[in-house]
């Protein structure tokens, strides 16, 4: 899952992204509402958590343009604000959800992935494929019953592969699904990943490579 985090309290939003780097997910910074509008209008995001007192771009303006490209990425609003009033205002103006600071992160986290599964398909909240079964919300992967620790890139990378439900994903799609932006486009941390990954599922390989097009399961 891809992020975007736009807070003007940069301790705050550094913290955020933090956190929600550990849960494994690809998650880009910005301090401001132009530095979002930029952001937005060039990479594809799952989830934006937005501050609602922005500088230079009000958060308001930037959830409104959200909804009027049409994009599918949804929206957490955060707001110092807990009245009903503020909250009712923030939905109306394209929120998908809504989080009054101060907030516990945990619950953070939880609406984050609750509003990325709903920027696709609906899937179960447990994928299971070839023997493989990941549970995003508790961190948990198991082949054949038998637990699996992994890193948060590994873990990030099955989670997109499995799903695409069989589908080829390529090396670009895992890049900009599973790493941040200031990761350089031509590194062969993929090929990497998903080699160390393979190894740790174990045999028979279930991480199938499609020359000239990318992985699947």
């Amino acid at each position: 899952m891809r992020v975007l985090v736009v807070e003007d309290e940069q301790l705050l939003a550094d913290a955020v992204a933090t956190g929600l780097r550990r849960e494994a997910m690809a998650v880009d910074v910005v301090y401001d509402g132009a530095a979002a509008l930029e952001r937005i209008g060039v990479n594809d995001y799952d989830v934006v958590v937005l501050d609602r007192d922005l500088p230079l771009v009000h958060g308001d303006d930037v959830a409104r343009k959200l909804v009027e490209l049409g994009m599918p990425t949804r929206i957490l609003m955060l707001t110092a604000s807990g009245d009903v009033s503020d909250r009712v205002e923030g939905l109306e103006i394209g929120a998908d959800d809504y989080l009054p600071k101060p907030f516990a992160f945990s619950e953070l986290t939880a609406r984050v992935r609750a509003l990325g599964r709903r920027t696709s398909m609906p899937l179960p909240p447990v994928l299971e494929r070839a023997g493989i079964k990941l549970d995003p919300n508790r961190r948990e992967v198991f082949r054949d019953g038998k637990e699996i620790q992994l890193a948060p890139k590994e873990f990030a990378v099955l989670e997109v592969l499995l799903r695409s439900e069989g589908a080829v994903v390529s090396a670009e799609q895992l890049l900009e699904k599973a790493w941040d932006e200031n990761t350089d486009p031509f590194t062969n941390v993929v090929r990497v990943t998903v080699m160390t990954l393979r190894r740790k599922l174990g045999e028979p390989a279930v991480i199938v490579t499609v020359p000239g097009s990318g992985y699947r399961i």
